[in-house]
């Protein structure tokens, strides 16, 4: 993808408007601003920030945080959060509070190279989610160019992501720049073959994804409670699994779709079953419809993981999103977990690229402990999302022109 890069600009002395995502959990103790309790976020963007400032850059981050709606929010204030930024990089960090006007202005002008500064929540304005022309040139007129290292909000045509790109010379943040090149290389230009696994619960929120990978895919797996609704549409008994029978016309069709574009699907050959789901609760293996009413699917069988690690084996690409079954609880976490694992030893043998995000899918690799053996793990959520079903990023295209 053509985007230009930190490496090709000259940063000596200039005003680098940035466009982080530091919309992070706080956690409040009475009478106090907040306190950030995941800094995953902010030191996601450090690699960005040291590189600006050892090129003589003025670093001006911009966010937004939660849903003031246009409105001054107090307890939505980026303040907090420029306090434990500071913890992060060890270096001192500005606050400005308001993103636009003198008060902005102000605190910018009082910049030197290598100075840090965070300007108050964007979202205060009702043109950051206007894209409001207006407030796009009143954020530029503090910068000199622009940097978005927001991979996970660039699926929103907003000012900061959208508009202001298109007023300056735009650049892609470090963080940007390794998940476009992850995601280019897991659905751009992928070695082949490749392969995906979409987990999750509920095919109605996926069914875009779904139609769009069996055109891309040369295999496809499904699991999760998603592949309740396959079996049913197949004639299979779930018994008194979480099923959306009224989507089996629509999970026949992708059936069909993935026949004609040649993509291998994958659904279970056998499950884990249990009456209850909760930690512990006795379960058992079933063959595929083998199943009693009072039942629930919450697992893929040892069968299904194997014949999904066989496949991976013979591929040079996955592509993953969701969890195959409870992973959260014991000892239904074990599909997921066993072929994550699977997965991670592959690419540590340097045979398959694994890229994989949104929705539970971090949260699910942890629980295996493989987020640092995948070759990438988004942290994007529904970026990463729209970005697998094919659709144009606002924030992407406008680094692309």
């Amino acid at each position: 993808m053509a985007f230009q890069t930190l490496d090709q600009a000259d940063l000596q002395g200039k005003r680098a408007l940035v466009r982080v995502d530091f919309n992070v959990p706080l956690s409040r103790e009475e009478g106090e601003d907040g306190k950030v309790s995941d800094d995953t976020r902010l030191r996601a963007a450090i690699p960005t920030i040291d590189k600006l400032r050892k090129g003589g850059a003025k670093v001006i981050l911009l966010s937004h945080f939660d849903r003031p709606k246009g409105k001054v929010v107090p307890r939505m204030s980026l303040k907090p959060i420029a306090a434990a930024l500071e913890t992060v990089l060890g270096l001192p960090v500005a606050f400005a509070s308001d993103c636009i006007g003198p008060v902005a202005r102000a605190a910018v002008g009082a910049m030197q190279p290598g100075d840090v500064l965070l300007l108050e929540n964007l979202r205060f304005h009702p043109g950051e989610e206007a894209n409001d022309p207006k407030f796009a040139d009143a954020l530029a007129a503090n910068g000199d160019i622009y940097v978005n290292d927001a991979f996970s909000t660039a699926h929103r045509a907003h000012a900061s992501t959208e508009a202001l790109a298109r007023r300056l010379p735009a650049y892609a943040g470090e963080q940007m720049r390794l998940e476009l090149d992850a995601l280019d290389r897991a659905l751009g230009h992928p070695e082949r073959p490749v392969m995906g696994i979409v987990g999750g619960s509920k095919v109605s929120t996926k069914l875009d994804l779904l139609r769009h990978l069996v055109t891309k895919l040369d295999k496809l797996a499904i699991g999760g409670g998603m592949a309740n609704t396959f079996l049913y549409a197949q004639g299979h008994d779930v018994g008194a699994s979480y099923c959306e029978k009224d989507l089996a016309e629509t999970a026949r069709d992708v059936i069909r779709l993935a026949g004609q574009n040649n993509c291998k699907l994958f659904l279970p050959l056998d499950i884990v079953v249990a009456e209850k789901m909760a930690p512990g609760a006795p379960a058992r293996v079933r063959d595929v419809g083998s199943i009693d009413e009072d039942e629930r699917i919450l697992d893929a069988g040892p069968e299904t993981i194997e014949r999904l690690c066989r496949a991976m084996a013979n591929s040079k690409t996955l592509i993953w999103n969701g969890p195959l079954g409870v992973f959260e609880m014991k000892p239904f976490d074990r599909g997921t977990v066993e072929a994550a694992r699977y997965a991670a030893r592959l690419v540590r043998e340097g045979k398959l690229v694994a890229v994989a995000g949104g929705g539970d899918t971090v949260a699910a690799l942890n629980v295996a402990g493989v987020v640092d053996d995948f070759t990438f793990v988004s942290t994007a959520g529904g970026a990463f999302l729209e970005w697998m079903e094919g659709k144009t990023l606002p924030g992407v295209a406008a680094l692309l022109n």
